[in-house]
């Protein structure tokens, strides 16, 4: 395989080549690229060399086409300290093994079952807020959505340790913020440094609330239908023919990594959904007239979902502006070929769901918040990997369907008694860490609605 010219993109610094604008601004810095480079990027951050790829065609072609030659990147290896060989990180058979055990929790008629929770929870948020208070939605919405996914998948009620653990998710956060770090591999081995004596406090206290749940379900030995009995529960035996379970530590790892995927961004989705609501009157008049209409004085449930059209709409909208998984990250395992460039084995390939939904030629005026983009008319009209909050191929996310349903379900209910608007001198700027959050949180004025 011969190896054509080198794609286009920024020089750098002869040493550490891209690495002050990405680490500074990488949202910024991979916009740039885009537009001033095209669809395939190439640039070095340090030593690394990184092929950033702005194209649907050549995002299906690495994330389903030829999955097989490729492997997480650096980032989420890193990822391990905390989430050990969960789903989001482990590779290979093990990671097929760990899906089949999963898979049945999030099944079609599984899921359908979690509604009620869903609705009843974010119910009840609402009824202790107040007419005219100030609140941090970004804040309300991590511990609606941690209360949730620990009952509905743990049969755990975990909202009086939500600002713990909320905590505790925001410190490990910043494992992932510090991979452009130089040398940072050597830094995580000084255990005297103050942030890995954090990082290692907020491990234990994740790693408290997740073995006490196991040790709780062990002991009882009672199946009550969710995620964790699930897991205790199901044996593999397609491999070796030998019936074998997960050992705590698997258990462990499976659970805190859908604990924190499973809230983290769905909590995320539905802040940014909230702030564009409260910037777009229009959208937010037509949205409460949906769900008016649909459900009148009672909450949402799962048979309302194919009527709350304009409201999927909305969140599908505002997931494309703010997608919770702004980026992914592959590295290729073997020399491989993307349009008339070769990208040697070792190269990082990045793929942005934020560069990619803000792409012109998917989506024209792409900055302005339109939820008519997703008609089922307007949606056929564009490639699938223009649009990929969940990733996609062998590895996509394994609770798309659950967090489609929370972030409709959670939004009707607080639609339908709540509008929200956004503190005028209150800063909504990006913190993209491995999710994409509200740096300073999202200060917001909830006003209840008159509804006749």
């Amino acid at each position: 395989m011969t190896t054509a010219v080198r794609p286009p993109g920024p020089k750098g610094s002869p040493v550490i080549g891209n690495l002050k604008p990405f680490r500074d601004d990488p949202i910024d810095f991979l916009m740039a690229c885009a537009r001033d480079y095209g669809d395939i990027v190439q640039f070095k951050v340090g030593p690394q060399e990184l092929f950033l790829l702005n194209h649907p065609d050549s995002i299906r072609d690495v994330l389903v086409t030829h999955h097989r030659n490729f492997v997480k990147s650096r980032g989420l290896r890193r990822a391990k300290r905390l989430l050990g060989e969960g789903l989001l990180t482990s590779e290979g058979e093990f990671h097929r093994r760990q899906r089949r055990l999963a898979q049945p929790a999030f099944h079609r008629q599984r899921i359908a079952s979690y509604g009620s929770i869903m609705s009843a929870y974010s119910a009840r948020l609402g009824e202790r807020w107040h007419d005219g208070e100030t609140l941090d939605i970004a804040q309300a919405m991590m511990q609606l959505t941690l209360a949730i996914v620990g009952k509905t998948l743990f049969d755990a009620d975990v909202e009086e340790e939500a600002d713990e653990i909320g905590a505790a998710l925001t410190e490990t956060m910043q494992l992932f913020r510090s991979i452009t770090t130089p040398f940072v591999d050597l830094l995580d081995r000084i255990p005297i440094l103050p942030a890995n004596r954090r990082f290692r406090a907020a491990r234990a206290r994740l790693d408290a609330t997740i073995y006490r749940m196991i040790a709780e379900r062990r002991r009882s030995g009672e199946d009550r239908g969710d995620l964790l009995s699930m897991l205790i529960r199901e044996v593999d035996t397609e491999q070796t023919g030998t019936a074998t379970g997960m050992t705590d530590e698997q258990l462990r790892d499976e659970a805190l990594t859908i604990f924190l995927a499973g809230h983290e961004t769905t909590a995320n989705a539905l802040t940014w959904t909230w702030f564009l609501l409260s910037q777009n009157p229009q959208v937010e008049e037509r949205l409460h007239a949906e769900v008016d209409s649909v459900l009148g004085k009672r909450l949402p449930s799962i048979d309302d979902l194919p009527r709350l059209t304009y409201t999927e709409m909305v969140l599908h909208e505002s997931m494309r502006l703010y997608p919770p998984a702004w980026i992914l990250g592959r590295e290729a395992l073997a020399p491989y070929r993307v349009g008339d460039y070769v990208m040697p084995s070792g190269t990082l390939v990045l793929m942005s769901q934020y560069v990619m939904h803000h792409d012109a030629r998917f989506f024209p005026e792409p900055f302005r918040f339109d939820p008519l983009r997703w008609t089922s008319d307007a949606r056929a009209a564009r490639p699938k990997f223009s649009y990929f909050p969940f990733g996609g191929g062998p590895r996509q996310c394994i609770g798309e369907s659950f967090a489609w349903m929370e972030g409709i379900l959670a939004l009707a209910t607080l639609a339908a008694k709540w509008r929200m608007r956004h503190v005028p001198d209150h800063k909504a700027a990006l913190l993209p860490l491995v999710t994409l959050r509200p740096r300073y949180g999202m200060r917001m004025v909830i006003e209840r609605r008159d509804r006749a």
